[in-house]
């Protein structure tokens, strides 16, 4: 898989699920049920970490400089700009060619470096522990509950 179709896939994935989460508060909002809030929320909650993970593990291997992973970021969190970021990073070429960290790619520099490399080096591995790890943080967001109830 090219950085290129595994930042769409990721940006395209958290458009749609911005779009269950605000069907959801729409449905809770207008009295007719919480569980749409519950449901597109756990599922966008899950996405955006998958995509900072993706914004963050691209962003290293291309080489992006830190700005342009902090709009990356930040685009996550306004509902549907990471389509337009995607197109932006697009349009400039930052997504073209072959991983940067990857196996005809350069020598990785410092600890994230590293371990950027092993994970495009080592995808299946990678994705498994990825996905304990996207559990464990999920699953610890899920223990605190919803936002504005923290610390309450």
């Amino acid at each position: 898989m090219t950085p290129k179709l595994f930042f769409k896939t990721f940006a395209i994935a958290e458009t749609i699920t911005w779009t269950l989460l605000i069907i959801g508060m729409i449905l809770k909002y207008t009295h007719v049920t919480e569980i749409g809030v519950r449901i597109g929320g756990g599922i966008h909650g899950f996405v955006f970490i998958c995509f900072v993970i993706a914004v963050i593990g691209v962003g290293t291997s291309q080489m992006w400089s830190k700005k342009r992973i902090a709009t990356g970021l930040g685009s996550a969190i306004i509902p549907y700009a990471t389509i337009p970021f995607e197109r932006s990073v697009e349009k400039t070429g930052a997504l073209e060619g072959d991983w940067g960290l990857g196996a005809n790619g350069r020598t990785p520099r410092n600890w994230f470096e590293k371990l950027t490399s092993w994970a495009i080096r080592s995808p299946l591995l990678a994705i498994g522990v990825g996905v304990i790890v996207v559990i464990a943080i999920f699953s610890g967001l899920l223990f605190l509950g919803p936002p504005g109830e923290w610390g309450k």
